[in-house]
């Protein structure tokens, strides 16, 4: 599965491994990356047999975020549907929104794999994952200050609920880089892993051998924590757990873990 040349994605037992593929630029975010990011992600979500998602950077890093040679090149007369999007993906209404949001929005476990750079736009982008494995010696800013201007792909929204509000502003108003050791240490990256790629692509199948419905159910709950009041989430709880008892995954799930074996899942409709 392929979307376009700014991106490759194959889908392997139920694992569908991402890379922005634009090596030569430090995958910087054009017209058309935004584009591919959102169209692969919008594909993914629709895709039954995906379960988990590795999303990382072919080259020397993840992404060192907005080309702004080819957007002015861009702003100078080309397409400006390149930048406005067809439909919301949720609350994510621009194109460079939903190039991060998109992630946030899938169904399943997304797991950023981070290596290099993580600057401005590609820190926003990492921020659209369930979680965040990085290489210690990975470096990160919140890069816009720099340019004069702020984040707006969703990282001033997102940022806060994983470093807190206070350090969210301080990595914000200076755009000072960060390591990989010292991001988990904040809180914005998961953890270190020597190679985070390999080590997302294990995590990832590991997720993809858990009950589909349970793993999509448990996302949307946790992504309601915080963001709704304890009424409602404890509700979305009762429900949820009312929709899965008895279903044939579930089902599978207990009898596998009484005859100890492996379970057999099936994809969800």
């Amino acid at each position: 599965m392929s979307e376009s040349t700014r991106i490759s994605c194959t889908v392997t037992d139920g694992v569908a491994d991402v890379r922005l593929n634009r090596p030569d630029k430090l995958n910087a975010l054009d017209p058309e990356m935004f584009r591919a990011l959102v169209d692969t992600g919008l594909r993914l979500n629709d895709d039954p047999g995906v379960r988990a998602v590795v999303l990382s950077g072919e080259g020397r890093g993840f992404c060192a975020g907005l080309d702004f040679a080819a957007m002015a090149k861009f702003s100078e007369g080309s397409n400006t549907r390149d930048l406005t999007a067809d439909q919301p993906i949720g609350p994510a209404k621009a194109r460079g929104q939903q190039a991060a949001y998109v992630w946030n929005h899938l169904r399943v476990p997304v797991i950023a794999a981070l290596h290099g750079v993580s600057y401005g736009g590609g820190l926003q982008i990492a921020l659209g994952a369930d979680i965040r494995l990085t290489a210690a010696d990975a470096r990160m800013s919140v890069m816009e200050i720099k340019w004069g201007i702020v984040p707006d792909m969703t990282g001033t929204q997102l940022l806060p609920e994983l470093v807190g509000r206070d350090v969210a502003k301080e990595l914000t108003f200076t755009g000072r880089v960060v390591s990989g050791e010292q991001a988990a240490q904040l809180g914005l990256a998961t953890r270190v892993e020597q190679d985070p790629h390999a080590a997302a692509l294990a995590l990832a199948a590991e997720i993809a051998g858990k009950s589909p419905e349970a793993v999509r159910e448990s996302k949307r709950l946790l992504d309601m924590a915080g963001r709704v009041d304890l009424a409602t989430g404890f509700d979305a709880e009762q429900d949820s757990i009312g929709q899965l008892f008895g279903t044939p995954n579930q089902v599978e799930a207990v009898t596998a873990n009484m005859e100890k074996r492996d379970p057999v899942f099936t994809d969800p409709a």
